[in-house]
């Protein structure tokens, strides 16, 4: 990967933009959000993908289930990491990588004939492409290219990643069910290709590569000397890691947000079109389904970043969780009708991944602008090992026991328990009133210098 830059490329296409009055951080906005959008299609399709494998190599449900919590693990493993490759090499170059790996993994699943090729295409090789793709890109865009409307910008971010690894599954559902599996993979390539040649073309490292400021703000910001270290960059993790694990705010994010992970992503988006198939319900209908869930999850996201704003984070926490406890320990007495999964697809989709606004808003308070995206991507990481052991354990309940139901039960209840545990959160210094009143010189100094580091 190199930093190269073209200001003279980069500044022509941003003077494009500009005549139609459009400031070039949003253009950026864009590219990532497809970036982000073509990556997580490509994480839900493994979804539709267990009936075919199993049925084409024999394969048991525990077995792919475990090369999909490798992926799962290794896309959050890698959150931490991503940002200070991104410092070192800059975001276009990241990007474009990670989205070479995925690709270049998921071609090469086409020929795969065993269990352990699996493991290393599924797992290894689109888990750490994908994980360079999360969360922390949007964040890093939004903090580059934007002063005002930031939090927008990370709102949208953050429902592209969930609503991209559902929204598409009703047509990879029908191609896998008419033509295949390998067709219905087809398109997710097809997909990352465009978000490839969209991110060659329009994606830059700093508003500064376009001669521009950020959005909301008079003065061009010159991007940071190259002068740290690839090794004091990727060490840089584990001290916010150190010092974060030493206070009990830590832990009770990363426990809640291994929960959420559990919740979601590892069990009802890796399992829920075999759930449903247990109940009657064809691949293209729970297909459907999810895609619902994904649509009521882009709105109940931005909401949740509204409210965010607004409200004691904690409380918020303490709803989200509860009410989709709530809604998974319903499932298993439910019918499977459409008027029971229509039922949950809207009380669960509104909080699929509500919980994200404000757990990022309490880490930003516990720990400070500076350090709270590195501490923030551990309590990812832990999100991403939650749904590693939903992923294997339901598929490894379903192979054992011959149903999920027992999987639904553990899920609604550690939600309930995650609700229960961000209540024990204590209130912040500024919702206390502790903590002494500072200078503003003093405070915009402080805020220059969380800009600088978090860019």
């Amino acid at each position: 990967m190199s930093s190269v830059r073209d200001p003279r490329a980069a500044s022509g296409i941003a003077r494009l933009f500009a005549r139609f009055g459009v400031h070039y951080g949003w253009v950026v906005a864009a590219s990532t959000f497809l970036v982000m959008l073509a990556t997580a299609g490509a994480l839900g399709s493994a979804g539709v993908l267990i009936g075919p494998l199993q049925a084409e190599f024999g394969w048991t449900n525990a077995e792919i289930s475990a090369a999909l919590a490798v992926r799962f693990a290794l896309f959050g493993l890698m959150g931490p990491f991503a940002a200070a490759l991104m410092n070192r090499f800059g975001v276009r170059q990241v990007a474009l990588t990670a989205l070479s790996m995925i690709f270049g993994g998921l071609f090469l699943s086409f020929f795969m004939t065993a269990t352990w090729q699996l493991m290393l295409l599924w797992g290894v090789v689109v888990g750490t492409g994908a994980g360079m793709t999360a969360l922390v890109l949007g964040a890093t865009v939004a903090t580059r290219w934007f002063g005002k409307r930031r939090g927008l910008v990370v709102g949208l971010m953050t429902a592209s990643t969930a609503t991209g690894q559902l929204v598409f599954l009703p047509m990879l559902a029908s191609l896998s069910s008419s033509f295949g599996w390998r067709q219905a993979l087809a398109f997710v390539l097809a997909m990352l290709a465009l978000a490839f040649a969209l991110a060659a073309l329009l994606m830059r490292n700093y508003p500064a590569d376009v001669s521009l400021p950020p959005y909301g703000e008079a003065a061009i910001v010159p991007p940071p000397a190259e002068g740290q270290g690839l090794t004091a960059l990727l060490t840089s993790p584990l001290a916010a890691l150190r010092e974060a694990s030493r206070t009990r705010a830590f832990w009770v994010l990363f426990l809640t947000f291994f929960i959420c992970g559990l919740s979601t992503n590892g069990l009802i988006q890796t399992h829920w079109v075999s759930l449903c198939g247990d109940f009657g319900v064809v691949p293209v209908g729970a297909a459907g389904m999810l895609a619902a869930i994904g649509v009521f999850d882009f709105f109940g996201t931005i909401l949740s970043g509204w409210l965010s704003d607004r409200f004691d984070n904690r409380w918020l926490l303490f709803c989200f969780y509860g009410l989709r406890g709530l809604s998974l320990l319903y499932l298993p007495f439910s019918d499977f009708n459409v008027v029971a999964l229509s039922a949950f697809a809207v009380i669960y989709g509104l909080d699929w991944v509500a919980t994200v606004p404000p757990t990022v808003k309490l880490a930003a308070d516990r720990f400070g602008r500076e350090r709270a995206p590195l501490v923030f991507g551990w309590i990812f990481t832990g999100h991403q090992l939650g749904a590693a052991t939903a992923a294997f354990g339901a598929g490894a309940t379903r192979t054992e026991f011959g149903t999920y139901l027992p999987a639904l039960f553990v899920a609604g209840g550690f939600c309930l328990l995650a609700a229960a545990l961000a209540m024990t959160l204590g209130g912040s210094a500024r919702t206390r009133g502790r903590g002494p009143r500072r200078r503003p010189d003093a405070l915009r100094a402080e805020a220059g210098k969380a800009a600088r580091s978090a860019s």
